[in-house]
This record gives structure tokens, sequence and C-alpha cells, in this order.
């Protein structure tokens, strides 16, 4: 199934990506019609017995192609994935190794078709009481999901998704949040939870995102092969703020101090949140809440890799 509007995803590109791929698999192309497309196109692709779906699209295309292939819960009759990237970061098909250019990547899941490689790679549970979904690479709140909002209310009035406007935004957004009342808490499975956080940013891969080619690693240890990793603030000062920045994008050492809180491998996470915070997951705003858990969910699914 292939998103027509994704941002690096031109009709003629699409056309060779299928053709391409129909060189070796009896493929039925669909493209997604509205948000939410892709993730019903998906469940059915299961419940039809499906033995492999291709995702051409961005992050979110591919977190709802996810979704639906994992609607019934985890299973051995779930399809196969393979993902050819066509959106902004791509961040899960980079992190399973593939170019992030369209067609390169096509050639790479069609050689590691022909080569019948494929992995089981965990992924994220959120739970919430109005919210139950998936996610395959990060889950953010408080700053991170203001500025994806944000970059969401901007492209749908027409911007593009560039380095620049993500940074722009980000600038803006980090004085205008608020700084001085933490609403954050974290509640890990052991039952210790640690108060007063700014932000936090939860992944189950690495890297978080990407900003142009060069990728963030707040939590280098995570991996589809292990749970839970946490990134967190406890203060917002700007300039401890933009050492931690200048740090990830220059691929210095990872952040940390007094005001850092980082956490490796965790089956499960709680945020609470005294006011209603921003979240989002995959890139993709979710809306404000007061308490979600995370949970991993160790090879929950099958990827051409």
């Amino acid at each position: 199934m292939a998103n027509p509007s994704a941002t690096a995803m031109s009709p003629r590109t699409r056309d060779v990506i299928v053709r391409a791929l129909g060189s070796e698999l009896k493929i039925d192309l669909v493209e997604t019609e509205r948000r939410g497309h892709a993730a019903d196109l998906a469940a059915a692709a299961r419940a039809d017995e499906f033995d492999l779906v291709v995702a051409i699209g961005g992050d979110g295309t591919v977190n709802e192609v996810v979704g639906g292939l994992l609607r019934a819960g985890v299973g051995p009759d779930t399809p196969r994935l393979a993902v050819v990237p066509g959106g902004n970061a791509n961040v899960f098909a980079r992190a399973l190794g593939l170019p992030a250019e369209p067609i390169e990547a096509t050639g790479a899941v069609i050689e590691r078709l022909r080569a019948g490689r494929e992995r089981h790679v965990g992924l994220g549970r959120i739970d919430a009481v109005d919210l139950h979904r998936w996610f395959t690479f990060s889950v953010g709140f408080g700053l991170d999901a203001e500025i994806v909002r944000e970059v969401d209310r901007l492209r749908k009035a027409g911007a593009r998704a560039t380095p620049a406007l993500y940074l722009r935004t980000g600038l803006r957004q980090f004085f205008r949040t608020d700084r001085r009342h933490p609403a954050l808490s974290l509640l890990r499975a052991e039952g210790d939870e640690v108060e007063k956080i700014f932000m936090a940013i939860v992944t189950n891969t690495t890297p978080w995102t990407y900003f142009g080619d060069r990728p963030l690693e707040p939590t280098p240890d995570a991996s589809f092969d292990t749970g839970l990793d946490v990134f967190s603030l406890r203060r917002l000062a700007t300039i401890a703020t933009s050492n931690h920045l200048r740090r990830l994008l220059v691929g210095g050492p990872t952040p940390r101090g007094r005001n850092v809180l980082a956490f490796h491998d965790l089956p499960r996470v709680t945020v609470r949140a005294s006011r209603p915070v921003p979240v989002e997951a995959d890139g993709e705003y979710l809306g404000e809440h007061t308490e979600i858990t995370l949970s991993s969910v160790p090879e929950a699914l099958a990827v051409i890799a």
C-alpha cells in the first residue's frame, strides 16, 4: 500500500517502485485515501491471510500499517512487513538499515527478499483511558510533542517539512513553553516514581529522529531487541538545553548531568502529568493527556531486514 501524499514520493517514483517490486512479487497496489486507511487495509490483509505487506510512505504510514497488522494482537498469522521510505525522516526504515532514498531502498528490499532475510522486532504499546495503539520508534511528551503539533499545523497550511522548519519551530516553542512548572513524572515497573520533569522521550530504537541526514541519539543503547529507553530533562534552562542539543547535533557524548534522567531496557513505564500535556508518537501528534503507560512487546512483528 502506498501513501500518495508522502513527502518524498512523486507518482513517477511510486510507479518505478511498484514495477520493481512487481518483478519479484505478485502485488496488489492500494493507495491510501484518508488518515487511518492504511491501518484498515493492513488489518484486512491479515484477515485475508496475506504473507507480506509493503508500506510505501513515511513514518506515519508505517505506524498505521503496523497498527493495522497488529489490531488483533501479536500472532503467527500476522503478515511480514517490508518498508519503502517515502517521508521526511523515515526513522523506522533507516533503523532497519535501509537507505533513505526510495528507489535505492526498494533495491535493498528486493535483495533481502531474494535472500530470505527477515527479523522479528520489538515494538511499543501505548495505553491510556482513551488511547490504545502501537509505536515503532518513539513517543514524546511535552516540548517534543509541542514542536510536532506546531509543525503539523504549519504543514497543513502549506509549509514544507524541512530541517529549517523544524529548527525555527523548535526555537519558537522552546521560548513559548512553560519552563517554570514541570508537569511530568515517570513511574517505572519497579515502582519508583521520578517527579518534576519538563519533557520526556521514550524510544524503542535509535536514533530518536533525524535532523536532515544527521541522526539524533539521546538514547544510543535503545534497540528493537531490548525494552524501552527514556531520556528526560528536569530543567529547560536556555544554556543547558542548547548544550544538550549541540551535543546531539555534532555527534558528541550523550547529554548527561544532574538534570538529565536516562533509563535503559525498561519493560514498562508510565508517564503522568499534573495537567494535560501534548503527546506525540512516531512523529504524529496525539493530543493532550494526563497519564499514559508505554510497554515493550518483544518480537512483535516480522520485518524484511
